[in-house]
């Protein structure tokens, strides 16, 4: 009985699937090169990596007809605001051949042509760009090619070289032997074409600025200036750029156009649990009043929410949301979706207290609100009981424009990153209104 398990354990290990895996995972140098991408800050909203992409709608009949109309991709994520597909290279440059090379090699061009084609053939993961990088350079015959054929641009990243990290808590060290530091890698940007929803904010691109602070403005920045700004909630307004412009129109441009755009301005989007969190009386000095309040008030107060306010409250003392997130906003200027501003404004009306009404009309002021209109690609994404509409339409207005969204909602974003689409997202933690 023993052998026989042994000998089905073995049969079943070793299967055509199995010896491709790890046939697969024998170049260390490319996997290298991935993770080394992968840390820099650059990078973010990484749905895939190391991932077959469907170069059209899968058939599921077989993994053969799957497999098949499959290509390659290293990363699926968001570089600079942008979606990209990154295919890294670790071969010696001598041996990266344009054409096709008998058996062995289908060329480097007829693999772009592939790549491209799957990329304009999906709509939820269509990238930008296609990011390509060689972590050995390429040659001039190459670089000439990707320019003539392809209109691939060099991309002027700045990749750190540092590969050995103190995690948090100081009891790992992230050492990687023998740590390269790819002086010579070279980075190439290939647009994707018909990508017409990704929009940049700013005066070049439709937005107008006021050439003057309106009074409401004025208002606003006296106050912060003449108020404690050891106050959590002044000294986040403090923090942010005050949005006091109005959009004229929203003016399309071409795929990847801001890859690495330092022009324009660094925009981020708030959803409704951000606003509530910023309001919150948690956030906002009344977690020793409610600690002090009986608990058979409290639990008449909020019913079945006892246990997830009070969570709330105990995370506030040992971590004030605030500053965490005026950290996170700082320099920026806020957008909220027109959704966002409803849905707020109605949930403060009927659930918030006078405080939190007073900071809500402050923070509202502090916000631009722009129209909704969420990306053809969040649009794509088949709408489910956990990819609920008007979440696709909150977050698909910060795709639109470029901007991270700023949210509690992680089972949002969990179901978006399991359809493969790359997303900017920055996690907050959830607070309620407390009727302060």
């Amino acid at each position: 009985m023993g052998f026989k398990a042994r000998n089905g354990k073995w049969a079943f290990s070793n299967t055509e699937t199995d010896k491709y895996c790890l046939l697969q995972s024998v170049n260390i140098g490319h996997l290298e090169a991935v993770i080394h991408i992968l840390q820099q800050p650059c990078i973010t909203g990484v749905s895939r990596v190391c991932k077959p992409i469907p170069s059209s709608l899968p058939n599921r009949k077989t993994i053969e007809s799957l497999t098949k109309n499959a290509v390659h991709v290293d990363i699926v994520c968001t570089l600079n605001k942008n979606p990209v597909w990154i295919i890294v290279s670790d071969r010696n440059p001598r041996y990266v051949s344009w054409f096709r090379d008998g058996k062995s090699s289908k060329g480097l061009k007829f693999r772009l042509e592939q790549v491209l084609g799957a990329a304009q053939s999906t709509q939820i993961m269509k990238p930008c760009s296609i990011v390509l990088f060689f972590s050995h350079g390429i040659s001039d015959f190459v670089n000439e090619k990707l320019r003539e054929e392809f209109g691939a641009c060099q991309l002027g990243l700045e990749f750190a070289f540092d590969l050995c990290e103190e995690l948090e808590g100081g009891e790992w060290i992230n050492v990687v032997a023998n740590a390269r530091s790819f002086q010579e890698a070279c980075v190439f940007e290939i647009k994707v074409g018909g990508t017409k929803e990704n929009t940049v904010l700013g005066s070049k691109y439709g937005v107008e600025r006021s050439m003057s602070l309106n009074p409401t403005g004025l208002e606003m920045m006296e106050e912060v200036t003449k108020e404690n700004l050891d106050d959590g909630f002044d000294f986040l307004i403090s923090e942010m750029k005050l949005s006091l412009m109005k959009v004229k129109s929203v003016d399309v441009v071409g795929p990847g156009d801001c890859i690495g755009d330092d022009d324009g301005d660094d925009f981020i989007n708030l959803d409704t649990t951000a606003l509530i969190a910023i309001v919150s009386g948690i956030s906002n000095g009344c977690t020793e009043k409610l600690l002090a309040t009986p608990e058979d008030e409290l639990r008449k107060r909020f019913k079945g929410n006892y246990e997830f306010v009070i969570v709330q409250v105990k995370s506030e003392i040992q971590n004030p949301i605030l500053a965490e997130m005026a950290g996170v906003i700082q320099g920026k200027r806020g957008i909220i979706c027109e959704s966002v501003r409803s849905e707020f404004k109605q949930l403060v009306s009927m659930c918030g207290g006078p405080n939190e009404k007073l900071r809500a009309d402050k923070i509202l002021k502090c916000l631009m609100v722009v129209p909704d209109s969420p990306s053809e690609r969040m649009m794509g994404v088949p709408t489910t009981r956990k990819l609920a509409l008007k979440n696709k339409v909150v977050f698909g207005t910060g795709d639109h424009y470029r901007a991270p969204t700023i949210t509690a909602n992680m089972a949002f974003v969990r179901a978006v990153s399991q359809t493969g689409m790359p997303l900017f997202t920055i996690e907050h933690r959830p607070r309620a209104l407390t009727g302060d």
